[in-house]
């Protein structure tokens, strides 16, 4: 297919992969579609699971993936209104019900300790709906005082010796400042913006996917391209913030980049490599078919950094 039967095909596809490809590739932000998000299609569907007590799932994080915390997730990553008064409902039911004595969400086990990788993801979408600054310090608080000597974050930091960052973590972590600075929060600002300096570095230095011991490849799922993503690394979901946060090219991309560029099919689509197991609301894409969300993803990238 041509670059424009591309664009057809795209916009032929959810009305959130509609209103992303508007936004993102025709470089036109149509507010009236990004308002239709949560009143059809895969919003109305998430919304529409949504328990009378303000939860989805069983509770806060179960169970995956069709709890409340990766449901919002879900939503903010369609780019529903970041307006919709259920959501807001439901979030400030889980900073009044859900803190720890460390400040972050959904405390763990007896020691009650949370998750800093868990709170990156609720950084990210809590930022992007808009909760109040006052709620979200405990929050900064916390995440900050898990950074990592060797630049990013580790959800082990806090209960078991650990020594070097991981991606995973690091990723959940760099989405989570980034939306936090997009929405114009201010506390304790600088010192994200230094914690999200190191931890993009942190990501190149290991030029995405390899090992800055021995050169080989970390995880070989890190190069296969999901979604929806939920906490797991892959490269395309690298290159997906480094986008977002206009982060300009660096050499160290270029190896990722051939990657993704290889993965394309012969109509110009990327398809979609697999669900990481769990249970879902519903099924956006079939696994192992031509992927909307991957080939949305996969040509922004491109385009900004000018290899299409």
């Amino acid at each position: 297919m041509s670059y424009n039967e591309i664009l057809n095909w795209l916009l032929e596809g959810d009305v959130a992969i509609k209103y992303q490809t508007h936004r993102d590739l025709l470089g036109n932000d149509q507010l009236v579609l990004k308002n239709l998000i949560e009143l059809q299609g895969w919003g109305e569907q998430y919304l529409s699971n949504r328990k009378s007590d303000g939860y989805w799932g069983e509770d806060f994080y179960q169970p995956k993936w069709i709890s409340t915390h990766y449901t919002l997730l879900d939503l903010k990553n369609l780019n529903i209104s970041p307006e919709n008064s259920k959501i807001k409902e439901t979030l400030t039911i889980i900073f009044n019900t859900e803190k720890g004595p460390d400040g972050g969400i959904l405390p763990i086990g007896l020691d009650k300790k949370s998750d800093v990788c868990v709170n990156g993801m609720v950084l990210n979408y809590a930022s992007y709906f808009g909760i109040d600054e006052e709620q979200l310090k405990s929050l900064i608080d916390f995440i900050l005082q898990e950074k990592m000597d060797d630049g990013g974050f580790n959800c082990q930091s806090n209960r078991k010796k650990v020594t070097h960052s991981s991606m995973h973590s690091t990723i959940s972590v760099l989405e989570g400042i980034l939306e936090y600075q997009l929405n114009g929060y201010k506390y304790r600002l600088n010192e994200l913006l230094e914690a999200k300096s190191t931890s993009e570095e942190f990501l190149l230095f290991h030029k995405l996917f390899r090992s800055h011991k021995t050169g080989d490849i970390i995880k070989p799922n890190f190069l296969k391209l999901y979604y929806p993503t939920r906490w797991y690394y892959d490269i395309l979901r690298a290159m997906d913030y480094f986008y977002s946060a206009k982060v300009p090219f660096d050499a160290r991309m270029n190896e990722t980049i051939d990657v993704i560029l290889k993965k394309r099919n012969k109509d110009g689509q990327w398809k979609l490599a697999a669900h990481h197991p769990g249970q879902q609301h519903f099924e956006m894409e079939q696994a192992g078919k031509p992927s909307r969300w991957n080939t949305l993803r996969a040509l922004r990238v491109l385009k900004f950094y000018k290899v299409l």
